[in-house]
């Protein structure tokens, strides 16, 4: 059965775009977006139906060794993959581990705390048996995900859900493993960031790739893990620079020609930036009016002027992401649902979650609306290009559907190096 929604054509698992042009509305009731700390943030809310479906699915499939596998892919993706189908690697374990935890368990506490503990330790092994130079994690390489984001995302992925569940194990000696993986994870990072700020342009659509990059660095600072500064706001200057203000557009570089991931990524690499900023502003004000000679001065001074740049850049950023949001060409991205779709939905749903608001409360009720129609009966949601895998689609539904939950600066206090 297929249904029309103005110009555009939909049917089952294709997701309902054309009911995104209900976010004009959002223009109508505010011309442009401020900064996140003139408004109240996003608050939570229950989970859905729809959610509760989806983490059911992920539970039931995780393997016995904690891990999870890419699983069923579209028909027309073909059977080349086939040997990968079943087998566990860390970038769909991290996708399925961070969505369940979205619902609010921890690996030790919750609904989901035993598959995340498992996952976590899934994770964990593959890091622990990787090399200490490189910046592969895992030894299963030719993955879907792989081939579309990047050789390295597992590395971006395990970053972020290891600082995620920093802090949230209840027994020492799992808290100190975890530690110690995330410290490698982090070395690895540090040590192959190229000046520019990026890691690899491999990979159909690396951009989303180095977002998530981005969302490591920053939410392991948040954490208060070991995180080189150097490392992260050359991170922040690259999504600056992919920022055109005059035009309101982002360079479309590693995009794979969708302004969706271009604009997507980079906005949440500038949106996790900021988050990060906020929590060291203070430190920064301290140190300012106690400088003991204006060579330190300088430094804080300095320091706050890029924050307070980047800030800038963001809002209006964000502005021009909220009007393209009206776009029924620019929301489909690539014209029809894969994973990147996804993983840029969860990328915008993040930033105006931190700004919250009309821009978010209609933004959230649309894309919910959709995300909860094109649901397979199974709990599943299913990709139609690149990123197909039940795992990996799935989990990042489910994130855009959580991201209301999303964690903000998780330490007041970040450890500098």
């Amino acid at each position: 059965m297929y249904m029309r929604f103005g110009k555009l054509m939909v049917g089952p698992g294709i997701l309902v775009v054309g009911m995104l042009v209900s976010l004009c509305g959002i223009l109508e009731a505010k011309k442009s977006v401020g900064s996140a700390a003139e408004t109240q943030a996003a608050s939570q809310q229950p989970s859905s139906d729809s959610v509760r479906r989806g983490l059911a699915w992920l539970v039931r499939t995780q393997h016995e060794n904690g891990g999870w596998s890419q699983g069923e892919e579209s028909l027309t993706m073909g059977q080349g993959m086939g040997n990968l189908r079943d087998k566990p690697n860390v970038a769909d374990t991290c996708m399925a581990t961070l969505a369940l935890m979205r619902a609010g368990s921890t690996p030790s506490s919750g609904e989901y705390a035993r598959p995340i503990r498992r996952g976590i330790d899934f994770i964990m092994t593959e890091v622990e048996s990787s090399d200490r130079e490189s910046l592969y994690v895992t030894g299963v390489r030719g993955t879907r995900v792989q081939s579309k984001l990047g050789p390295y995302i597992d590395t971006f992925l395990t970053g972020l859900v290891l600082a995620e569940v920093k802090g949230k194990i209840n027994d020492e000696a799992g808290n100190r493993r975890l530690i110690a993986t995330l410290d490698k994870v982090m070395d690895k990072i540090e040590r192959n960031q190229r000046q520019d700020g990026t890691w690899s342009g491999d990979g159909w659509a690396p951009v989303l790739s180095q977002a998530m990059a981005a969302k490591a660095v920053n939410r392991a600072a948040q954490a208060g893990a070991r995180v080189s500064e150097a490392t992260r706001t050359k991170t922040e200057a690259y999504a600056r620079k992919q920022f055109d203000k005059k035009s309101g557009s982002f360079e479309g570089g590693g995009s794979a020609g969708v302004d969706l991931y271009a604009s997507a990524g980079n906005l949440g690499a500038m949106q996790d930036s900021d988050d990060t900023n906020r929590g060291k502003e203070r430190d920064l004000q301290k140190r300012l009016q106690n400088a003991r000679n204006e060579p330190e001065r300088k430094d804080a001074r300095d320091a706050l002027a890029r924050i307070e740049e980047n800030r800038k850049d963001l809002a209006q950023a964000k502005s021009a992401v909220v009007q393209k949001l009206t776009n029924e060409r620019f929301v489909q991205g690539f014209g029809s649902n894969g994973g990147e779709e996804f993983l840029s939905y969860m990328n915008i749903g993040e930033s105006l979650a931190a700004q919250g608001g009309e821009e978010w409360q209609r933004w959230y009720r649309s894309i919910s609306e959709n995300l909860n129609r094109i649901q397979n009966q199974d709990g599943t949601w299913t990709g139609h290009h690149c990123i197909t895998g039940r795992t990996f689609c799935t989990s990042a539904a489910l994130l855009v559907l959580t991201v209301d939950r999303a964690s903000g600066p998780l330490a007041a206090r970040l450890q500098r190096r």
